[in-house]
């Protein structure tokens, strides 16, 4: 298929599948550890036990945050092909379109 299937929106959906989803989906959780690495870094700095008890759990939300930040692009993927598999009507048309986009 090719990026035809999208109508005039096919550059528009080839920037969004190319380069938004990637940052959301790899950047923002990078980011999300290596912050709360830093808060971590700074509470075991002060060596302030009560404060390094607080870091400790930011980075552990923060770990969970960056699971759920990296699986929702793919949850989201996977529920529209079985929206797409299963709806009535023309559903096919943006799933395709999604795929020329990916290609």
């Amino acid at each position: 298929m090719d990026i035809d299937a999208c109508g005039g929106l096919g550059p528009i959906v080839r920037v969004i599948r190319k380069g938004v989803f990637p940052i959301i989906q790899i950047g923002i959780p990078i980011l999300l550890i290596v912050f709360g690495t830093l808060d971590l870094g700074k509470a075991v700095i002060s060596s302030d036990e009560k404060e390094v008890k607080a870091a400790q759990g930011r980075l552990i939300k923060r770990f969970i945050y960056a699971a759920a930040v990296f699986f929702v692009v793919t949850l989201v993927t996977v529920v529209m092909n079985i929206v797409a598999q299963g709806g009535q009507g023309d559903t096919t048309s943006w799933q395709a379109c999604w795929t020329s986009a990916g290609n």
